[in-house]
C-alpha cells in the first residue's frame, strides 16, 4: 500500500535518508547505498532494491511515459510518497527528480574477479579521489569489456552519491572490490599469469605496444600523483600514452579509457 506523504524532515525515515546520503559508514554498516534519479531507476534491480521514495510530480511525470511507467509497476505500489520541500533535502542533486531507492550493496570476492572470467580484463585503481571521475570509469569499463574493478582502500566510496550517478547503472553490472593491499592482489594476478600494466611514465613502452589479448589489468592512479612506486615496480610493465603540446597528463578517467579501448581493440574478434 501507498502511504500519505511525508512532509517532516523529522520523520525517521528521512533522517535515516540524509545520513545514508551523507555518511559512508552508516551505509557500510546496513549494507545499502542511495540511487536517485530516472535513469538510475531504469536500471534498478527489482530484487535489491529496499525501499523506493517518490514525489507526487514524479508519479504526475510518467503518466506518459513508457518505460518509466512499467519500472514503478514491477514495485507493485510497494514505494513512499515524499513531498517535494522533503525530497529537495534528500536528494543529492541541484534539480531533484523525484525518485530515490535504497539498494542493497553487493559483495564480490577476489577469486571471482580473478578466475571467474575467460580472458579476464580488469581495471585496477589506486587511491582515486573524485567521486565522478570513479562512476565515468565504471561506465567505461563497462563499456570496454571490463570484467572486473579492484580499487585500493583509499580509494573513493564506490556507493557515494555522485560516484553512484556517474557509474550509469554500472555499478549493478560490473563485479567489483575494494582490497587493503593492491600490491598483494597484483602478485596473486602474476601467479595466475595475468599480466598487469601499470599507468606509468618511467620505463615505460607506449600503451600501443602493450599485448592486451591473453589475460591482462590495467593500473590507474591518483589524479594527481598517479600510481605508487611500489606499485608500479609490482606490475609486468608500465605503459604511457604519448603526448604533444605542453599536456604532462591527462585526466584519470580519459586515460583510463584510452588504456581500456586499445584492450577492447586488440580482442576484437
Amino acid at each position: 500500500m501507498v502511504i500519505s506523504v511525508i512532509t517532516s524532515l523529522t520523520n525517521p525515515k528521512i533522517k535515516r535518508l540524509i545520513q545514508l546520503k551523507n555518511k559512508a559508514r552508516l551505509r557500510n554498516r546496513e549494507g545499502v547505498f542511495i540511487v536517485e534519479g530516472s535513469r538510475m531507476f531504469l536500471e534498478l534491480p527489482r530484487e535489491e532494491t529496499a525501499e523506493l521514495y517518490v514525489t507526487e510530480a514524479f508519479l504526475h511525470f510518467i503518466k506518459d511515459k513508457k518505460r518509466l511507467t512499467e519500472q514503478l509497476g514491477l514495485f507493485q505500489n510497494q514505494y513512499e510518497i515524499v513531498s517535494d520541500d522533503v525530497f529537495a533535502r534528500i536528494s543529492d542533486t541541484v534539480t531533484p527528480q523525484g525518485v530515490l531507492a535504497v539498494v542493497k550493496q553487493k559483495k564480490y570476492e577476489a577469486e571471482e574477479l580473478l578466475s571467474g572470467q575467460t580472458a579476464p580484463l580488469l581495471l585496477v585503481i589506486e587511491d582515486l579521489q573524485d567521486p565522478g571521475n570513479l562512476g565515468t570509469m565504471f561506465r567505461t569499463a563497462e563499456a570496454a569489456g571490463v570484467s572486473g574493478i579492484i580499487m585500493s582502500r583509499e580509494t573513493v566510496d564506490i556507493y557515494n552519491p555522485k560516484a553512484v550517478r556517474s557509474t550509469m547503472g554500472s555499478i549493478f553490472r560490473v563485479p567489483f572490490l575494494y582490497t587493503d593491499s593492491l600490491t598483494k592482489i597484483i602478485e596473486d594476478m602474476r601467479r595466475r599469469d595475468i599480466a598487469v600494466y601499470a599507468a606509468a611514465l618511467h620505463r615505460s613502452v607506449y600503451y600501443t605496444e602493450a599485448d592486451y589479448k591473453k589475460d591482462c589489468a590495467i593500473l590507474i592512479g591518483n589524479e594527481g600523483k598517479g600510481l605508487r612506486q611500489e606499485t608500479v615496480e609490482a606490475a609486468t610493465q608500465a605503459i604511457s600514452i604519448p603526448m604533444q603540446g605542453k599536456v604532462e597528463s591527462l585526466n584519470a578517467s580519459v586515460s583510463a579509457a584510452v588504456l581500456l579501448y586499445e584492450a577492447a581493440r586488440q580482442r576484437k574478434p
